[in-house]
């Protein structure tokens, strides 16, 4: 599947409450609500198995998806998923309308490229990712399936905050836009790999001793 191309088909939802829904996953439905904008909440219907393979792929949670909503399209952005507590199966999805013209906030993941080609990692060092989404705001047509962390120049003892991130144009951190450094959050430090640490305080005792 083409991570651009998350197409649902859904149906207004009539049939409401606890007993209705237990039905609808009987049949392998999936009980949802669009909400957001204007218009006044939907309760939706889709198919189980369709949402459920979507929602294998990381970009499911941070594109636009489109809803086909008894032949009316409908954009939005996947706000809430329940699933059940041992079986492999979802059991309600929240959306949001996207409205055209209006910011979008939502989570974006981080992928972490050049972690292993890193001088850092190549003498011991080992990544230790404090986040790994972080909150965005942007038109729709800005917002990206990812962010790249590039770790080629961190080095060993480090740590990347948000500030240091480079931003897609037409991005723009939810928490950096608080203007306070203690929003600046930590994404990642290299940290050397705990045999290296205690061999380095063992060294370290050594020389005190002498």
């Amino acid at each position: 599947m083409s991570e651009a191309n998350f197409k649902l088909d859904a149906s207004v939802r009539t049939d409401l409450g606890k007993g209705a829904s237990r039905r609808l996953r009987r049949e392998d439905k999936l009980p949802g609500i669009i909400y957001g904008g204007e218009e006044a909440p939907v309760s939706i219907t889709l198919d189980h198995n369709k949402v459920n393979n979507s929602a294998d792929f990381e970009a499911f949670y941070s594109h636009v998806l489109e809803i086909n909503l008894d032949g009316k399209v409908v954009e939005v952005l996947v706000k809430d998923m329940q699933r059940h507590p041992f079986k492999p199966k979802i059991t309600h999805i929240d959306f949001q309308r996207v409205i055209a013209g209006q910011d979008v906030h939502t989570n974006v993941p981080l992928h972490f490229v050049n972690e292993d080609q890193s001088a850092a990692a190549k003498a011991g060092g080992i990544a230790e990712h404090h986040v790994t989404e972080i909150e965005v705001t942007c038109q729709p047509k800005d917002l990206p399936e990812f962010i790249e962390v590039d770790m080629a120049a961190v080095e060993m003892g480090q740590t990347v905050h948000l500030s240091d991130l480079t931003l897609p144009a037409g991005v723009s951190s939810v928490e950096l836009a608080k203007n306070d450094e203690a929003h600046d959050l930590a994404v990642v430090t290299v940290k050397p790999a705990p045999k290296a640490a205690e061999a380095e305080e063992d060294g370290e005792e050594a020389a005190s001793e002498e």
